[in-house]
């Protein structure tokens, strides 16, 4: 059985702390027409460079009934930065328009079966997978973006057309398991591991 979700499968369910100070679960998006999962973090360069991008997307498609969920599962005992008062911290400087959540334990993590920060996972109105992959194709320096595939992906569906691209690889620092990845280093070598 593969790691990661593949097209067609359904999201699996989580119940998570949220930085608004809510705990929400998958049925908490039923009215969305779509929802995105995304995992994400703190400290990655490919998260913080391309979150602005990301913070349009969601802007621009919320109002057409798509849902956004950012989930941090990173081991805070490999990078402190990724606990949860610092995502509180992210939130409050920044308001970013969508739920970020804390995966502590890091089984929605598992089930989704999340490579990087970011991994974005797009789900129908029936919540099965019709994308996952990378937000853009340069999410460390959205200067030299050509594409943003996750609004690409959210256009099609929501037209009703097949996805040109259903599938792409994820771009960034590989997800900070609990007893991996033991030796910190500096944000700017997460890509490296």
């Amino acid at each position: 059985m593969p790691f990661t979700l593949q097209l067609g499968d359904k999201a699996p369910d989580f119940e998570l702390p949220a930085t608004d100070g809510k705990t929400w679960r998958l049925a908490d998006f039923a009215q969305a027409k779509a929802l995105v999962v995304f995992f994400t973090c703190n400290h990655c360069p490919s998260v913080i460079g391309s979150d602005e991008v990301t913070r349009a997307t969601v802007d621009r498609f919320k109002g057409q009934g798509v849902a956004f969920i950012g989930i941090n599962s990173n081991s805070e005992n490999t990078y402190p930065v990724d606990d949860f008062a610092h995502m509180v911290e992210r939130m409050n400087t920044h308001h970013f328009p969508w739920v970020y959540a804390r995966d502590k334990s890091q089984q929605v993590a598992l089930a989704y079966g999340a490579l990087r920060t970011p991994h974005f996972y797009v789900f129908d109105r029936n919540r099965k997978l019709v994308y996952t992959g990378r937000g853009v194709d340069s999410p460390r320096d959205t200067s030299k973006m050509k594409i943003n595939y996750l609004a690409q992906a959210l256009e099609e569906h929501l037209a009703g057309k097949t996805l040109s691209a259903p599938l792409t690889n994820p771009s960034g620092c590989n997800v900070k398991w609990e007893g991996k990845n033991e030796h910190w280093m500096p944000p700017e070598a997460c890509d490296l591991v």
